[in-house]
């Protein structure tokens, strides 16, 4: 059965820029009910126990479009929450500080992920990818993402669906993009990405299914931090 991850901050950790109220909701309910979903459509596919990667990929493969949209933004979620830090965190620095120069500098690729992200038409994804032409900004519709794409490996990614940001933006996306980049990115998980791109250390995974654990996961809300 695969878990929903805990938040690896407290709800309030990324306020203003990322209201606990928007965490609650994004976090609790809404990758909740993906979680809940994939469960369910991954056992009756003949997929459950497999690595959430896996499912991924074989309901892409198979067009098994449910499974995919609700395993796919299982993961995406998963990856999006360690995207982010606690306000105050490290500038990009050493081999992702050398990669952000080759691509034009920090005020350029600010530029064009919260460009593409704010003009990106309905719900989806941008992202901080590498590949062999160094780094891009990439963004994907609903829940498509790098993990089905050829030749694209995730560093940082934030979610282009309205409950992302809607509770403390309205419809100004690209207000939540700018901050979102300058005040919460986390640039050490980055770091770390781009490091497992060239075999060095392990890439971000979803967590391995576990058996019999309830389909939320981990600690209630009156344990968390922050709660």
């Amino acid at each position: 059965m695969y878990v929903l991850p805990e938040l690896p901050y407290a709800y309030d950790a990324l306020a203003p820029f990322v209201s606990a109220d928007t965490l609650r909701t994004h976090h609790d309910k809404h990758h909740r009910t993906y979680v809940e979903k994939t469960n369910d459509l991954a056992a009756k596919a003949g997929l459950a126990g497999r690595p959430l990667e896996e499912v991924v990929r074989e309901a892409k493969r198979t067009g098994d479009k449910g499974l995919f949209n609700n395993a796919a933004q299982a993961w995406n979620h998963a990856f999006f929450w360690p995207c982010m830090r606690a306000v105050g965190g490290a500038a990009p620095a050493g081999d992702l500080a050398q990669a952000i120069l080759r691509f034009g500098g920090l005020a350029a690729l600010k530029d064009a992920f919260v460009e593409d992200g704010a003009g990106h038409f309905g719900s989806g994804w941008v992202w901080i990818v590498t590949g062999s032409e160094g780094l891009k900004v990439v963004t994907t519709h609903d829940a498509e993402g790098p993990l089905t794409q050829e030749g694209l490996f995730p560093l940082l990614v934030c979610d282009l669906w309205e409950h992302a940001y809607y509770l403390d933006y309205k419809n100004d996306r690209k207000a939540f993009l700018a901050r979102w980049f300058d005040n919460v990115a986390n640039w050490d998980f980055a770091a770390a990405q781009l490091a497992a791109s060239d075999g060095q250390g392990q890439g971000f995974g979803y967590p391995a299914p576990e058996a019999d654990a309830p389909a939320g996961g981990g600690r209630g809300d009156a344990e968390r931090p922050g709660a």
